[in-house]
């Protein structure tokens, strides 16, 4: 069964709270998280915000197409990121954005760093989309605390390499599965994340299956607006030398649309990722190799 977790229990390092985290992080790769500060009517009007940009047409949203901006900033197109190679490219559409630079910083020049661009429609997107990513960085920092103290180590152990987060917000737009749609056709095909810690707000409807180290078969997984649903990418499992699990998961499809907002956390650009022990591994590196090999307008550039 995926833990649930109070997010205020575990910002107050309630044991039960913390075994179920530790649980989730070394056994399991998922997690829902309730009782948060973002609650369920904030999180639908951030939906409803993403809803309005999707359903306008192509050619609107193709004014911030990112397939134009060397970056992963922007519209995504159905069918612009291929995440596994044996499959075809997905078919949902994205919107990204990511951590805003103060003026003048050199970092700016970085594609991980690379500057937001923003529709003009709808009226107040940017705005409900800015907010929305400062506070929901506020909660993806306390679930790392929680997760520091599950496994061990200190509450501050990842302090000071999040200052200047290579976060990237992204809303998913899933429409109902295509009838043309085979045996290598998804919403997003199996995966795991890239980074460290997934904060996902979604609007409540089924699609999304996780596949558990040792389990057979996929396993639905659903959260309401307000609840969220948390898991672990790649490179911290690589940072914690395989302690803490990435865990396969993928969108099928189904009759109905579905939207969703991750909020992929990873630390500085500098930060070293690489096991103790081991060669240094800069987490840009690691972020530029995998967004080359997934976004369709990015491979061939790392």
């Amino acid at each position: 069964m995926i833990p649930r977790l109070d997010m205020q229990a575990l910002a107050a390092g309630d044991p039960p709270t913390l075994r179920e985290m530790r649980r989730a992080a070394e056994e399991i790769g998922f997690a829902v998280l309730f009782n948060t500060p973002l609650s369920a009517a904030r999180i639908r009007f951030v939906l409803a915000a993403y809803g309005a940009f999707f359903a306008q047409p192509a050619e609107v949203k193709a004014q911030v197409d990112m397939a134009r901006t060397g970056s992963n900033r922007g519209w995504g197109a159905p069918g612009s990121e291929q995440v596994d190679p044996e499959a075809n490219p997905d078919y949902k559409e994205v919107f990204d954005c990511g951590f805003a630079l103060p003026p003048g910083d050199p970092r700016a020049a970085l594609p991980v760093y690379a500057p937001n661009h923003w529709p003009v429609r709808p009226v107040g997107f940017e705005p409900v989309i800015r907010a929305y990513y400062d506070d929901a960085l506020i909660v993806a920092r306390g679930v790392l605390r929680g997760i520091a103290l599950s496994i061990g180590a200190d509450a501050d152990y990842f302090e000071g390499k999040f200052d200047c987060p290579m976060a990237l917000l992204r809303g998913n737009y899933y429409p109902p599965r295509p009838d043309w749609a085979g045996g290598r056709d998804f919403g997003i095909a199996a995966h795991t994340d890239y980074g460290c810690l997934t904060l996902l707000a979604t609007d409540g409807q089924a699609g999304l299956e996780v596949k558990p180290r040792g389990q057979e078969g996929w396993l639905p997984l659903q959260a309401a607006p307000g609840e969220f649903i948390i898991n672990f990418g790649e490179m911290l499992e690589m940072w914690t030398g395989g302690r803490v699990v990435a865990t396969l998961h993928r969108v099928t499809g189904g009759a109905g649309e579905r939207i969703s907002v991750p909020l992929f956390f990873n630390p500085n650009v500098d930060t070293n990722v690489a096991p103790e022990g081991d060669a240094p591994i800069s987490a840009g590196d690691h972020l530029a190799r995998r967004y080359g090999e997934t976004y369709l307008h990015l491979k061939g550039r790392t």
